[in-house]
């Protein structure tokens, strides 16, 4: 009976991995099956953190060494937008100075994903929110 079950919600899995593959594009695709730069930072130099309205939380990681994010990450405990959307905002942040992270914006994070869908647009304003509030922590000396 088990065997039965584990190849049900393999199938189901499968199921869903191929209607996520036609409705996102292939970067949002990517980044939610593998996303990087994944995980909590023990040792940030900032980090930020912000709850959606959709009841997502997104939290980002800097290390930064001379004004410049030497390392990032993010986590998320939302959906595959969510994933997608802080992996793109913790990669952007990478080499970059700490006032440039400013301009990286939900527009900036939803076009090098290639587009999110209507419903989920919200995912990139709030990688991008909690990038602005690791900003403001490193700022603030938090």
């Amino acid at each position: 009976m088990k065997d039965e079950l584990d190849a049900w919600a393999d199938e189901l899995q499968e199921e869903i991995y191929k209607d996520a593959e036609a409705d996102y594009s292939k970067e949002v695709y990517e980044r939610w099956r593998d996303p990087k730069r994944f995980g909590r930072m023990e040792d940030a130099t900032a980090s930020g953190k912000v709850r959606g309205s959709c009841g997502d939380s997104m939290e980002i990681y800097l290390k930064i060494e001379d004004g410049i994010v030497i390392d990032s990450s993010f986590f998320t405990d939302g959906c595959g937008p969510s994933v997608s959307s802080g992996s793109m905002a913790a990669d952007l942040a990478m080499k970059k100075g700490v006032e440039a992270l400013t301009d990286i914006t939900g527009e900036v994070i939803l076009e090098a994903l290639g587009g999110l869908p209507e419903e989920s647009l919200h995912c990139a304003g709030l990688a991008a929110s909690a990038l602005s509030d690791a900003v403001d922590s490193y700022f603030q000396g938090k």
